[in-house]
């Protein structure tokens, strides 16, 4: 993590949407909050998201999707983390994930979802919530 300031988050698109409007604006707010955010692009398998969030040394992996693959894709994210032993790095997700599927991401180990309209101040204030504890490591 950044040795100041507020932690490092990356922002991940897994799967074969192209579509990152939302990533990139999760990012943008993220970064005015002061957060140091890496952007991964799309398109990026769950194994690429896990390499290179240890390698960044992230606090928090967000993952944006809008496919429909949300419990399959953030499963693998979750599971990769775990067997890279970097299972305290938190993951949060966003995108087009429907209302009943929330509860069981949650139970798996997402720490929120954040579907659209949802406003950048929940976003910001959810984070620094959650990563609190992780600030200034």
């Amino acid at each position: 993590m950044a040795s100041e300031g507020k932690p490092r988050i990356l922002i991940g698109k897994p799967g074969l949407d192209g579509h990152d409007r939302g990533a990139k604006y999760v990012a943008h707010i993220l970064r005015d909050a002061g957060f140091e955010v890496i952007y991964t692009g799309i398109r990026r398998t769950p194994e690429q998201i896990v390499e290179a969030a240890v390698q960044e040394d992230v606090a928090a992996i967000g993952l944006s999707l809008l496919s429909g693959a949300h419990n399959e894709l953030f499963k693998r994210v979750l599971d990769l983390l775990k067997e890279k032993g970097a299972s305290d790095i938190v993951v949060f997700g966003g995108g087009v994930i429907p209302e009943k599927d929330i509860p069981g991401l949650k139970a798996m180990g997402i720490v929120e979802v954040f579907t659209p309209g949802t406003s950048a101040k929940t976003i910001v204030e959810t984070l620094e919530r959650v990563l609190g504890s992780k600030a200034g490591q």
